[in-house]
């Protein structure tokens, strides 16, 4: 079997992190997963209708909704998320070494 599945292990310590390119595939890692939530959590928002929601509705709050979603989806990542970081950044690791080995 070709391409093992690395399986979702721990977020990169501390002591890791220091590494700027390890820092780099973290934090996009990060990204993908809030991305990936606000993508779920999208529809939820848009079926709430603007008159009843919190912040008063009206053009306005249409215009930002995007926005907000994102951001609540970039919140939930960076607080344990759903735990699709961690995979992503082990298989962006194992990308970026098989990337290494095959340069001459």
């Amino acid at each position: 079997m070709t391409g093992a599945i690395i399986q979702p292990a721990s977020p990169p310590s501390p002591s890791e992190l220091s590494d700027p390119r390890i820092a780099r595939t973290w934090k996009a890692a990060q990204e993908f997963e809030a991305m990936a939530l606000g993508q779920l959590l999208s529809p939820m928002f848009e079926t709430v209708p603007l008159a009843e929601k919190g912040f008063g509705g009206g053009a306005g709050e249409e215009t930002w909704r995007p926005m907000m979603t994102q951001e609540i989806a970039k919140h939930i990542a960076q607080n344990g998320g759903l735990g699709l970081a961690v995979p992503v950044y082990r298989q962006m690791l194992l990308l970026q070494e098989k990337a290494a080995e095959e340069r001459p």
